[in-house]
């Protein structure tokens, strides 16, 4: 291993061990590896600049839209709505509750992109509820935090946006529609794990509605629904950009949020404040990896990995189960963002010269990734998760385990068959 790429990894592991923050953790490590390879000033010119072309990126203009956005559903009764209209769906099932979380989830995180968000917004009314039909703690709190996740991969995704940029600019709206099918896949295999725990432990089923509430709750869901024909159907039908779908579902959002009068105007500041705060963490972190990106691949890292994996073996099936162990492991300790910026240079030239198409890698590598955000050590929803549920991560990891188990099954199925993540994108027309 070349001498800067070993300061890099052991200045890195040590700011995590001190329990630095992750953005931090690049800068400062990226920082000093160029200060030990060459002069100060050339050094710190060098990791600046790289941060500001990092950040120099229309697409990105997406990321802040989307989380205002977000935030104003969180606060703007959308969640309530959309919890009421799962339990029209799927809530006359025995463990109906836990059906109605993953599809509240589901659809929550799919209208504001964050996974945060979703596990925030329906598990603080779910995880109480559930506990009160007699359902454990640490399983309601798993089903929210799981079921939150496909919310990253069906659109709209900040994610998605990122690893466009990562990957040298994959087209944002055929990876919106690829996400479709891989979040569906997932969503399926937790409510089957739902079915089977929920019939072993007798978890009762709930109340079916008459037709008449049903068509009332769907009619005052569909304006909410309607975020995502509005964005996805804009995108598709050629209307507007990712970036300007963006600044719609800000305006519309807002105005929603007014309908449902759930916010007062005096709130929008805190709305705002909490925006401005979430995207200047996501900003910092895409500037301080596109700097350690680039010094990975001013070593040549991702051309040796590749000579040196190819050497290994030839097999398909082993190189990408290789890379997908990798990934796991990065998930449970390092957030999504700087992930997908720091390994998509490193793996994708890998996956391209196995014959998979950038597009099918970005919806596996998140996919992957998705999975790390609820395992310990770091796993961002894992804590926002036990917060809500008041429950020790030990006991939310046990729970967690049949629920790994379906997601790993579909990580590897969407691995292994192309068509999962491609037929939308082929369907509407997108070249891969």
């Amino acid at each position: 291993m070349e001498a800067p790429v070993l300061i890099l990894l052991v200045s890195f592991i040590a700011c995590l061990a001190l329990s630095v923050p992750i953005a931090i953790s690049i800068g400062i490590s990226t920082v000093v590896t160029m200060l030990l390879t060459i002069p100060a000033g050339p050094a710190v010119t060098t990791v600046a600049q790289r941060m500001a072309t990092g950040l120099d990126s229309f697409a990105l203009l997406a990321i802040p839209f989307f989380i205002l956005a977000g935030q104003l559903m969180a606060r703007g009764g959308i969640a309530g709505r959309l919890i009421d209209f799962a339990r029209v769906l799927v809530g006359g099932f025995p463990g109906g509750l836990a059906y109605i979380n993953i599809v509240a989830c589901m659809f929550f995180g799919a209208i504001s992109g964050s996974a945060v968000a979703a596990t925030s917004a329906i598990g603080g009314f779910m995880i109480p509820a559930m506990e009160r039909e007699g359902y454990e703690r640490p399983f309601s709190v798993s089903v929210t935090m799981t079921g939150s996740i496909t919310g990253l991969l069906i659109p709209p995704s900040n994610v998605l946006i990122v690893y466009s940029l990562a990957s040298g600019g994959v087209s944002i709206a055929a990876l919106f529609l690829a996400g479709y099918l891989p979040g569906i896949l997932v969503g399926l295999g937790l409510m089957a794990v739902c079915g089977v725990i929920s019939s072993i432990r007798a978890y009762p089923a709930g109340e079916r509605p008459s037709m008449a509430d049903a068509l009332t709750i769907f009619l005052k869901a569909i304006p909410s629904l309607l975020l995502i024909v509005i964005v996805m159907g804009g995108i598709v039908a050629g209307l507007f950009t990712a970036t300007e779908a963006s600044a719609i579902a800000v305006i519309y959002a807002f105005i929603l949020t007014l309908a449902y009068r759930e916010i007062r105007i005096r709130e929008l500041s805190d709305i705002l404040l909490k925006a401005v705060e979430t995207t200047a963490i996501v900003m910092l972190l895409i500037g301080t990896s596109t700097a350690m990106s680039w010094i990975l691949s001013y070593e040549n890292i991702p051309q040796e990995l590749t000579a040196a994996l190819l050497s290994l073996t030839d097999s398909r099936i082993l190189i990408l189960l290789f890379i997908n162990i990798v990934l796991l492991l990065v998930g449970t300790f390092m957030d999504m963002t700087p992930a997908v910026l720091i390994f998509t240079p490193i793996f994708l030239p890998i996956a391209v010269m196995l014959g998979m198409t950038p597009l099918h890698f970005g919806i596996m590598m998140v996919l992957n990734l998705c999975i790390g955000l609820c395992t310990p050590p770091v796993g961002s929803i894992l804590f926002v998760g036990c917060g809500l549920g008041k429950t020790s991560i030990a006991e939310t990891t046990r729970a967690l385990l049949p629920f790994y188990a379906v997601m790993v099954l579909a990580l590897l199925l969407v691995t292994y068959l192309p068509w999962i993540t491609e037929a939308l994108p082929r369907l509407f027309g997108y070249s891969l």
